[in-house]
């Protein structure tokens, strides 16, 4: 029986990506709201710049720049599927197309699975977000500031998402089954996706999105100041302790109500951290730029 359901499990279950793309316009709603006005500007311009603008205006039904800067950091998820985009580990780079200058897929981006000695194992989320911020502080490139503010938007977001920092061998949770009460869809499914899912619907957007944006802000207080990536990485492996069940179900650990109360707090908390933290990274990468064109 038990194998019969881990063989479903995996049949049915989507492959886990990162906060969903409700938890990713979170952290970048309150990003925006922590830009000055000229950086607002300055990475406003740059996203009607990539070439799929018109997507996400479509998306978010609406070409408010605010918006796009929400939409724009579910991109690097949204190309998982994308023909036109390409898995470099597994298959021949498909055709270049005007404004992209990189037409990979780089799911290794999106994560860093640490071993029991604190040293990266696997996964580059860290070292790309350290290398994205420096390139954006210094190209003068139009194309390149375009093509890697969406990633960047986005992989401040996953650096915060606690199996997005995982245990070396468990493929961040994705190997992990659990029974989930609350979830009447799907009530088997990997630790993995029940992480993702926490931030609430996928489809979040518009007013809705403001008003959950707000909450959160009021109810939980900024981190301190500061763009240590490598601070962000160990906060979230430590609190892997408290990312798996430890009760068992009928057939795998389950999800419990205080389980499911901490998860949702520990959620939301990142989700601010990492929205504020973008923000600030921006803001002092854009000023950078700003300072140095203007000697």
């Amino acid at each position: 029986m038990r194998s019969l359901l881990i063989a479903l499990l995996f049949v049915v279950s989507p492959h886990a990506q990162a906060w969903n793309a409700a938890g990713h316009r979170l952290a970048a709603s309150i990003a925006w709201q922590q830009l000055s006005p000229a950086s607002q500007e300055f990475v406003g311009a740059a996203l009607a710049r990539h070439p799929d603008h018109a997507r996400w205006a479509e998306k978010a039904r609406s070409a408010a720049a605010a918006d796009i800067f929400a939409e724009a950091a579910t991109w690097p998820d949204d190309i998982r599927n994308d023909p036109r985009f390409y898995d470099e580990e597994r298959e021949t780079p498909t055709a270049p197309l005007p404004g992209f200058p990189d037409l990979a897929r780089h799911k290794r981006w999106h994560y860093v699975d640490l071993d029991d000695h604190g040293k990266a194992s696997d996964g580059e989320v860290d070292r790309q977000i350290e290398r994205l911020d420096r390139l954006l502080r210094s190209t003068a490139k139009k194309d390149q500031i375009s093509y890697l503010l969406p990633w960047l938007l986005h992989l401040v977001a996953d650096i915060h998402q606690p199996l997005h920092v995982g245990h070396d061998g468990d493929e961040g949770g994705n190997a992990v089954e659990i029974e989930n009460p609350f979830n009447k869809r799907l009530p088997f499914a990997s630790l993995h996706l029940y992480w993702d899912d926490l931030p609430g619907s996928p489809w979040l957007r518009g007013k809705a999105l403001e008003k959950r944006t707000r909450r959160l802000i009021d109810d939980y207080p900024p981190p301190l100041p500061g763009n240590d990536v490598a601070l962000w990485r160990d906060e979230s492996h430590a609190l892997l302790n408290q990312a798996y069940p430890k009760t068992d179900g009928s057939l795998l650990p389950t999800i419990t109500d205080e389980f499911n109360r901490q998860a949702h707090d520990i959620a939301n908390r990142r989700i601010v951290a990492a929205g504020y933290r973008l923000g600030w990274l921006l803001e002092a990468a854009v000023a950078a730029r700003v300072s140095r064109e203007t000697q």
